[in-house]
């Protein structure tokens, strides 16, 4: 891999002007020379808004707040620290809609591979919310790296449609997921058991969904129609296990919004044909999803109540998560002929022991139980579709860990 260079930083006063809205991609989407020039000048540009996504990087810290108006989908991530700071103003809404509730966008930061033979760039790593946003920006700022993936996807962009362009060559940030421990592996092997052969997957971020995958060794002619996908699909790929090849639509093509994983994602894409991004408004889009038979959507929780209420939100008080696109995932394997929608997560934190199963949420009702469809912990599989409050309550009680069941029966309306 060839070394990071660092190229002089531009002076951004040239097109951000004060009081702008700047938009820029997530994880190893963030274009650093861009947006740590803007941290850097932020002072001399005058108050500035950015909308980010699940950050990697520690570009923007708290004290950097004094100019810069922070806001986000999510708390994932390095977010983490800036929202139990105060700073962090969240976007409440569903994935798929973010692009929409940006009412102005004025900035639009790109971190992009470098131009195909035609002269046009691939857009990196992602496509979801990024991609809608390239008409409407007034200014359209791109750092080129020479080690980013040149990835198909639905929408490009012309050099003509860039205002500027920063060329660079750095290594990607990356995510690896911590090893799945008992709980999750259990998880796992009751999911993987409901899935049949030539299923469509989309998956979550976290040890839950990986464990899922890595399940699934045994299944073939799996398809993939996701948010996002990472290492474990690369895996399932080279063992052919993944092979799209009996898709209702997209055949023979891994769809995704974005790409978040190490550098074997990132080089397993690069100029895939088997493939391709997409914006949320495809990948997220139930009629879209429903399309596929047996289209599986497995996403995971901060906590769950008895009646299959879900909390994917706040913990211990505490904005740790996002509204995300459960709920479009969910309906859209409500809809698919032999689909299945889960939501899986252990039954316990933890660090405490406390219940993730409870009488009454702790945080905001993310997912609403008119969605609900199967939930799974280590214990089993709780089916609620079709069920009356009572019997889920009753459902739901059976998969909670075995020391906090007498309290939920107890405190169950």
């Amino acid at each position: 891999m060839a070394k990071a260079s660092a190229p002089a930083a531009p002076d951004l006063s040239r097109w951000i002007r004060p009081g702008d809205s700047i938009v820029w991609g997530q994880a190893g989407g963030e274009p650093e020379a861009l947006t740590r020039a803007l941290v850097a000048q932020r002072a001399a540009l005058g108050p500035v808004s950015v909308t980010i996504g699940l950050s990697l990087t520690d570009t923007l810290l708290p004290e950097h707040a004094d100019w810069i108006s922070i806001r986000s989908y999510c708390a994932s991530g390095t977010n983490r620290a800036l929202a139990r700071a105060g700073v962090l103003e969240v976007l409440p809404v569903p994935y798929s809609w973010l692009p929409g509730a940006l009412a102005q966008i004025d900035v639009l930061m790109l971190h992009l591979p470098p131009p195909r033979p035609d002269g046009r760039y691939d857009l990196g790593l992602m496509q979801e919310y990024i991609a809608p946003l390239i008409p409407r920006a007034r200014v359209i700022l791109a750092e080129v790296n020479a080690q980013m993936p040149s990835v198909p996807g639905l929408h490009d962009i012309g050099p003509e449609q860039i205002t500027h362009i920063v060329e660079t060559s750095r290594p990607l940030r990356a995510l690896n997921h911590p090893a799945p421990g008992a709980a999750e592996r259990a998880i796992g092997a009751h999911v993987a058991g409901m899935i049949e052969d030539g299923s469509v997957l989309q998956m979550g971020l976290g040890q839950v969904p990986e464990a899922v995958l890595a399940a699934l060794g045994g299944h073939r002619d799996l398809g993939i129609h996701s948010g996002v996908i990472g290492d474990s699909v690369v895996a399932l790929t080279e063992a052919g296990v993944i092979t799209n090849a009996r898709k209702t639509r997209d055949r023979g093509m891994s769809v995704t919004g974005w790409l978040l994983g190490s550098q074997r994602i990132y080089d397993f894409a690069h100029r895939n044909p088997g493939v391709r991004l997409c914006p949320s408004s495809y990948t997220h889009d139930p009629a879209v999803l429903s399309g596929h038979d047996r289209f599986v959507a497995i996403n995971s929780a901060v906590e769950v109540d008895l009646t299959g209420q879900v909390n994917a939100e706040v913990a211990g008080g505490h904005y740790i998560g996002s509204v995300g696109g459960a709920a479009e995932f969910l309906r859209g394997a409500h809809r698919s002929r032999g689909g299945l929608p889960i939501i899986a997560l252990p039954a316990t934190v933890g660090r405490s022991g406390a219940s993730r199963i409870v009488a009454r949420l702790n945080g905001p009702v993310s997912t609403p139980r008119s969605e609900a469809g199967l939930f799974v912990t280590e214990h089993g599989i709780a089916d609620l579709r079709g069920r009356t409050l009572a019997e889920r309550r009753r459902l739901m009680v059976e998969i909670a860990a075995p020391e906090h069941r007498a309290a939920l029966e107890a405190a169950a309306p």
